[in-house]
């Protein structure tokens, strides 16, 4: 039987800084590989590095850290189709599973019992236009949607999506988190910071039971560090 292998790109204990998780201790799974590029993205470096490993590995890896919190992440993860057993081994094995994509590619064949936190990228993210409108469908009562905000269009944007596709009646958890200042490189065009406290007043005025969120981990650590 030839053996499945996923491409990694690190494999790391941290702080879970998004979700309703954040707070807890949590391992990570990045895998390599994106096809979008948002202005913002601050781990860009997974786009291209990384090597194959086999679940084997990887689970030995996890395991390793004695954490029953563990989430998938990238890059995009569900490029890579292999990364659906990665997740069924991890829930047999009682791990409690995130999942964090973009929703560029199908989410509905996931394993239920995986949290999938979903990134619905805005109009002047840089990746505008992305989501698969079917996943609209597909996401439940235990998932979380994200929406990062860089500006005042963004933010009525989001909102008119989520009164839209009635995302609070679907969904544990509606995140609107204001974009971290970004400098380009390569990969990304770069992008300047919203204040966190300007979005908390769009909350409050626009009256809706909005979370506003915060990238806990890039305020524990310094917002470029690798491996956090």
């Amino acid at each position: 039987m030839k053996t499945k292998l996923l491409n990694i790109n690190e494999i790391f204990l941290s702080i879970q800084g998004e979700s309703t998780m954040a707070g807890l201790p949590c391992v990570f799974i990045r895998l390599r590989g994106c096809p979008l590029r948002c202005r913002y993205c601050d781990t860009s470096y997974a786009f291209a590095e990384g090597e194959g490993e086999s679940l084997d590995e990887i689970i030995k890896q996890v395991r390793k850290f004695r954490c029953s919190l563990v989430e998938i992440t990238g890059g995009e993860p569900l490029l890579q189709p292999n990364v659906r057993d990665l997740m069924v081994r991890l829930c047999d094995l009682d791990y409690s599973v995130l999942l964090e994509t973009s929703g560029q590619q199908a989410i509905g064949n996931c394993d239920s019992r995986v949290r999938r936190v979903v990134d619905i990228k805005t109009p002047n993210s840089g990746a505008g236009g992305s989501f698969l409108q079917e996943n609209y469908e597909q996401l439940c009562e235990m998932d979380e949607v994200k929406f990062v905000i860089t500006d005042r269009a963004d933010f009525d944007w989001a909102l008119r999506i989520v009164e839209e596709h009635s995302l609070q009646e679907k969904v544990c958890a509606v995140h609107f988190s204001p974009v971290m200042q970004q400098d380009a490189n390569d990969c990304i065009a770069g992008c300047p910071a919203l204040s966190p406290e300007v979005l908390a007043e769009w909350i409050l005025e626009s009256g809706k039971n909005i979370r506003l969120h915060m990238q806990l981990h890039r305020y524990v650590w310094s917002p470029n560090a690798r491996g956090v």
